[in-house]
């Protein structure tokens, strides 16, 4: 009889463990899923400092490289058209602004209510979220487009530009063709949320970089060599955004994913199209509220701008002047944006599996490193300004260089504190708080910044509006902080109950 050798404790766990890895892998899709789990499950064991690095890296260089769309048509069409083309581009910013409201309603709720239900191992409801978000934005991306080509010329008329401006003809060739890729637009900026929200940060990062690559090689090909002007430069973002989106929809089709894009589970729901929406709440007001702002921003440079730079086609010049201010602030912002969707999976997912601990060392992290990227900016723009508006217009007249300058420090005098108030708003929606996420974000954006544009404006014309943004940011710091303090209060008490 053979002799049979004892196995120790340590021995039995390990055969376990072995046979259900066996068992796993044996299992139909068995493989695929513990694949999938352990994408998603990192989120709640891996170093936070390491996760906000795989995650925001990717989120960074995606933000950068997406806001590139619209800097780089600026500095084409600032070279190869002239200085008012600056100003039709601005003038349709307030409409594109609204593009992107949607996209972030439906695309950021949508991701947000995947990451918690991941964290809470609800996988169904998070593939039907997923679902919902297709349909939402393929949806209002044809009806934004029917509407806009239909009642163009009433929209364009909106925009605050006053009669006679050479800038309102450009802004009309750009939009026409900028309204053909809303759906594309829409879809792909929205989709690689969800991608994200899934542990799967660097396809999003390769979506927006073909996008973003692909518009940097067309823009001088349509803008010089076929002299397309401003139209070229729209159809350079059309073609972009489209071989982006089929990117990243091939992606959520695929078996690769830890939830697939697959219609026939589709299980429509008011009920989940009314949480996608109230998760996705905030940002899209944020949004809307802005476009608000830039048209009332528009407006200004049109009332003030002849007055105060002492040309007849003052608006325009102002128009572009605050379209490259404009530019440039938003690359600064760009990575903390990046940081912040970083890391809103790494809260959402610890905050659904009550890891407490792990949500304010991700808060913490996260601040901290959107602060130092606002301080590299504002050194940058306070020392160099004559130099980052000529990356723009070379050859820009002695009005544009009076102002812009003058206004892109004006802007960034208190970006110090952009970091905390973007990344603590987001904080808001992890924790289940829409409303409060909504006021901060409207602190600046609606409640502070228009108020201080009408005064300023009227007491100090063109300077006056400039500056109303600093005093805004000071502001909504001031009062976002107030909040945050009693939520990291909640959020340490819970943590220290938390196992």
């Amino acid at each position: 009889m053979p002799v049979i050798a004892p196995v120790s404790k340590r021995g039995r766990t390990a055969d376990a463990n072995a046979w259900r890895f066996v068992k796993a892998f044996s299992d139909e899709g068995g493989y695929k899923k513990m694949i999938h789990a352990q994408a998603a499950d990192r989120l709640g064991t891996e170093p936070v400092g390491k996760l906000l690095l795989k995650f925001s890296i990717p989120a960074i260089a995606g933000m950068m490289v997406n806001a590139l769309y619209n800097v780089v048509d600026r500095i084409f069409v600032g070279r190869g058209v002239d200085e008012v083309a600056l100003g039709g581009l601005s003038l349709i910013l307030p409409l594109m602004t609204i593009f992107m409201a949607f996209a972030m309603l439906f695309g950021i709720g949508a991701a947000n209510m995947i990451s918690m239900r991941l964290g809470q191992g609800r996988k169904e409801d998070a593939e039907n979220a997923l679902n919902h978000c297709f349909w939402l934005l393929l949806g209002v991306g044809v009806i934004i487009m029917v509407l806009g080509l239909v009642f163009m010329e009433p929209i364009l008329s909106m925009l605050g530009a006053q009669e006679g401006s050479a800038a309102l003809g450009y802004a009309r060739d750009y939009f026409r063709i900028i309204l053909y890729g809303a759906v594309f637009s829409m879809l792909g900026f929205g989709f690689s949320h969800c991608t994200r929200a899934q542990g799967f940060p660097t396809i999003t990062m390769v979506s927006m970089f073909i996008g973003a690559g692909l518009n940097m090689i067309l823009d001088p090909i349509f803008i010089f060599y076929f002299k397309w002007g401003v139209e070229g430069a729209a159809w350079a973002t059309v073609i972009s955004q489209l071989a982006s989106t089929i990117w990243i929809l091939s992606f959520s089709f695929s078996r690769k994913v830890v939830i697939r894009l697959e219609f026939k589970t589709f299980k429509p729901s008011l009920a989940m199209t009314g949480e996608i929406m109230a998760f996705g709440s905030a940002q899209f007001l944020l949004q809307f509220v802005m476009s608000g702002v830039q048209l009332l921003y528009n407006a200004s440079m049109g009332w003030y701008g002849a007055a105060a730079l002492g040309v007849a086609n003052g608006g325009d010049i102002a128009l572009s002047g605050m379209s490259i201010a404009g530019s440039i602030v938003m690359m600064i912002l760009m990575p903390i944006f990046g940081i912040n969707q970083g890391v809103q999976p790494i809260l959402g997912y610890n905050y659904g599996a009550k890891k407490y601990r792990r949500v304010l060392r991700a808060y913490a992290l996260a601040i901290a490193a959107a602060t130092a990227i606002c301080a590299v900016g504002f050194v940058l723009t306070q020392a160099f300004p004559h130099e980052l508006i000529r990356l723009f217009a070379p050859d820009g007249s002695a009005a544009l260089f009076q102002f812009a300058p003058w206004a892109l420090r004006a802007m960034t005098a208190l970006l110090l504190v952009d970091g905390f108030q973007i990344v603590s708003s987001n904080l808001f929606v992890v924790t289940g708080r829409p409303r409060t996420s909504i006021l901060l974000s409207m602190l600046r954006q609606f409640i502070a910044l228009i108020p201080c544009m009408l005064i300023f404006g009227k007491i100090w014309g063109l300077w006056g509006v400039a500056a109303s943004g600093p005093v805004a940011d000071g502001f909504s710091f001031i009062i976002t902080a107030v909040f945050i303090a009693f939520e990291l209060k909640k959020l340490k008490a819970a943590g220290k109950d938390a196992p």
